[in-house]
């Protein structure tokens, strides 16, 4: 070692720990590049807990080096910790990058995300090299976590590892100055993946950039295309074309449900719908969500009705992928974009799985040969109050933890399984202190879709080194995840539905309660043995007692119900009429039923027979909705709530209509009474107010009745979760007059306020939960 590099008295070594989202966001050539415009010596490199610093030089400039990197690190990454200790100075010269090291798991896996505006902008450039290349990435967007096998995050750990580099990807990779250096899957199309196009019966029709030609002139005449994409598989078609999206809800049975629109530019977007800047910001944004934003007034465009029936809102979303920016800047008008999966099914990762269930569905199969890992789905979103909401949390958040804790006492220390609810699946993991959320799954109606849910439990628990010791599931014995729970052979917590919507919201805001959780939603078992669903709870995060519910009324037919709001409708009339209620042919919901059909529900509703009672808030909507003659039968959760919303959007505002309040005894939780509000809706309906009014009054009177509640409790924070929150006329309107009366109101935004969320829940229980540790250990 020269003199001129032994270490002297004014200078200083210090040992850097950097965790969170820091592999393969660029964050060693961040830091290479601060070092040597510091004149640091070195080195950087990543390890499975992330990356590791060693630095030498002047202590101010060791100084400034850490705030730089807590002030100015990559826009892709997320520094959750910065640990600094002293060194021995070694006098090595220059500061370099190093390979990766082993060692126990704890950095965050990053997710994948949408091609950034240096990628698309070379892939429109004839004189780039990457031209009209689709599967061009950098250091800042492309494929993670669909495509990692194994952690840390190095090539040779993803499903690129068998497509060997060309010497011009090769420089890229290895120059720190390079916004592709260790860009896992870089690739270009001398050495990366290419495309293929395929009929129905597998047969190669084109290659490369003539398969991606053929594929397109196939949508653009009306045919279904199967594309393989980031996660999984979509299906593509003309969004203008009535008679091929027709065809898609034919073939896909899917009757009404509104379908995702892909459009090429922000500027597309906002010729369609309004688009506020923070609804731009998130279209735009490497997450690159589905949006949901209203239509402007006055048609639909190039946008037929078929696409969205009955809803003012729109789902849009910009190119996620090169490929995606091709494709729409060739045909030049927004298509459909929906899963790539029949119902009820997950989407189809692979080649062979999608011509096999995709069969019938397809015209032609655009496929490629980078193999993807795990489905992950389109993540959704809206903004409400001002703020982001995610409704379904998938591509481009999946599987970064949603919140931390103190592992505390050595039992606390387990890793906790969380195994969500039935709808709109996710599982949760709880390992170091981090609590991780998997992508949306889906409804666990299917063997396809069970056997996913059984994967994704495997997957996440091996990539994140984690294996459960604990496992939480619903109350209800039936859910599929539940019974998966009990075949585990672990010890088994089981959590109310409610309560987990509760803490869910409260984990993801760092709240400790008491606070007024306000939980509507279909329907969860409650701890008595019925059906809940519009819920007032008191919770800390130890404990929690129900304060009151919205008035029970019995549904007929049971599930039958959540197919037929009539059967919802029929059966809140008999609660507040009785039997008188079914020879109101007026009504439009009795008037649905032939008279022998209700012979039949009389007899029922009379004896208790199939007829479970309900305090759900969801089935309110439903009954409303059908009493105001919008809808009878829905062919997607969720319908006749949507669109009573719609109807209720011209209304910028309304006249609350009455309710009561009544208490039943220190055993039992007050009653929310919608009697007086369903006698004054009926009125309105005789005297010919129209549905867009009494859904408006509807909506006021729901909010009036939780600030009600509020008020009663003197809780000031008041938590808004569970699916009903869905709902943006609902919860905008209950947020502006809670913040009114001086309350805070609180409701998830980073997790969704569905189903989505409830894993989250379930482990917060486990972790708060006063006697949860003693039961563990009690039960090894």
């Amino acid at each position: 070692m020269s003199s001129s590099h032994q270490p002297t008295r004014d200078i200083g070594r210090i040992r850097v720990s950097v965790g969170g989202v820091v592999q393969g966001v660029g964050f060693r050539p961040f830091v290479w590049r601060l070092a040597r415009e510091l004149g640091l010596s070195g080195w950087v490199g990543n390890d499975a807990r992330g990356v590791r610093i060693e630095a030498e030089g002047p202590p101010d400039r060791l100084d400034a080096l850490i705030e730089r990197i807590r002030r100015e690190y990559p826009p892709l990454a997320r520094v959750e910790r910065v640990q600094v200790e002293p060194a021995t100075p070694l006098g090595e010269p220059g500061f370099e990058i190093r390979a990766s090291a082993g060692g126990p798991l704890a950095t965050l896996i990053s997710p994948d995300l949408a091609t950034c505006a240096d990628c698309a902008r070379e892939i429109f450039d004839p004189t780039d090299r990457r031209h009209r290349y689709p599967f061009t990435n950098c250091t800042n967007c492309g494929p993670r976590y669909s495509i990692i096998a194994a952690m840390p995050y190095d090539r040779a750990h993803t499903t690129m590892a068998r497509f060997v580099m060309c010497d011009a990807c090769r420089a890229e990779y290895e120059n720190p100055a390079d916004r592709r250096f260790h860009a896992q899957p870089i690739a270009c199309p001398r050495c990366g993946p290419s495309l293929e196009l395929r009929d129905a019966a597998g047969q190669s029709l084109a290659r490369g950039d003539e398969a991606l030609a053929q594929a397109t002139a196939a949508v653009a005449e009306g045919r279904i295309l199967a594309l393989k994409g980031l996660g999984g598989f979509q299906l593509i078609v003309n969004a203008g074309d009535g008679e091929a999206v027709a065809r898609l809800r034919r073939l896909k049975r899917r009757e009404a449900r509104p379908l995702a629109v892909m459009v090429p530019t922000l500027a597309a977007a906002a010729h369609f719908c309004r688009v506020s800047p923070l609804e731009a910001r998130l279209l735009a944004s490497p997450e690159g969500p589905i949006v949901l934003l209203c239509r402007h007034a006055g048609g639909w465009g190039e946008i037929c009705e078929a696409v969205a029936p009955g809803v003012p809102e729109l789902g849009l979303m910009l190119p996620t992928t090169p490929l995606h920016h091709l494709l729409l800047a060739t045909l030049g008008f927004p298509v459909v974009a929906t899963s790539g999966n029949r119902k009820d099914e997950p989407i189809c990762i692979d080649e062979a799985e999608a011509a096999a269930r995709l069969a019938g569905l397809a015209d032609l199969f655009l496929v490629h040969d980078r193999p993807i890992l795990r489905h992950v789905d389109d993540s959704v979103a809206q903004v409400a109050w001002g703020r982001v909401q995610l409704l379904r949390r998938a591509r481009g958040y999946a599987p970064l933890p949603v919140f931390s804790y103190d592992e505390g006492p050595p039992a606390r220390s387990r890793t906790i399984l969380a195994v969500g609810a039935h709808q709109k699946s996710t599982i949760a993991l709880a390992s170091n202190g981090r609590v991780y959320l998997s992508q949306h799954m889906g409804d666990l109606e299917t063997p396809e879709a069970l056997t996913a849910f059984e994967n994704t439990v495997t997957d996440l628990g091996r990539l994140l080194e984690a294996r459960p010791e604990v496992v939480a599931r619903d109350l209800h014995p039936d859910y599929l995840s539940s019974q998966y729970a009990e075949r585990l052979g672990l010890p088994v917590a089981t959590v109310q539905h409610h309560h987990a919507h509760a803490l869910a919201a409260m984990a993801e805001h760092d709240l400790a309660g008491p606070v007024l959780a306000v939980v509507w939603d279909g329907t969860g078992l409650g701890t008595d043995g019925t059906s809940w669903g519009g819920e007032f709870l008191r919770v800390t995060r130890k404990e929690w007692r129900r304060l009151a519910r919205l008035r029970r009324f019995p549904l007929p037919g049971g599930d039958a119900a959540v197919r037929e709001p009539r059967r919802a409708a029929v059966g809140l009339l008999w609660a507040l009429l009785g039997p008188a209620a079914l020879e109101r042919r007026e009504l439009v919901p009795v008037a649905a039923f032939k008279p022998r059909e209700l012979e039949i529900i009389g007899r029922a509703l009379a004896r208790g027979l199939q007829s479970p009672l309900t305090s759900s808030a969801g089935r309110l909507f439903d009954a409303v909705a059908s009493i105001a003659g919008l809808r009878q039968h829905v062919s997607y959760e969720g319908q006749a709530a949507i669109e009573l919303e719609a109807a209720a959007a011209p209304q910028a505002d309304a006249t609350p209509y009455p309710f009561a309040f009544h208490e039943n005894g220190p055993t039992e939780p007050a009653d929310m009474d919608w009697g007086p509000l369903i006698e004054a809706l009926l009125a309105d309906l005789k005297e010919g107010a129209p549905p867009g009014l009494v859904a408006a009054r509807f909506h006021a009177t729901l909010v009036e009745m939780l600030l009600e509640l509020a008020s009663r409790t003197g809780l000031m924070d008041v938590v808004l979760c569970g699916g009903c929150f869905q709902n943006r006329r609902l919860l905008e309107m209950a947020a502006a007059r809670l913040e009114a009366a001086g309350h805070r109101p609180w409701w998830p935004q980073r997790v969704p306020t569905n189903d989505g969320g409830i894993a989250l829940g379930q482990v917060a229980a486990q972790l708060w939960a006063r006697g949860a540790i003693e039961a563990w250990a009690a039960k090894d």
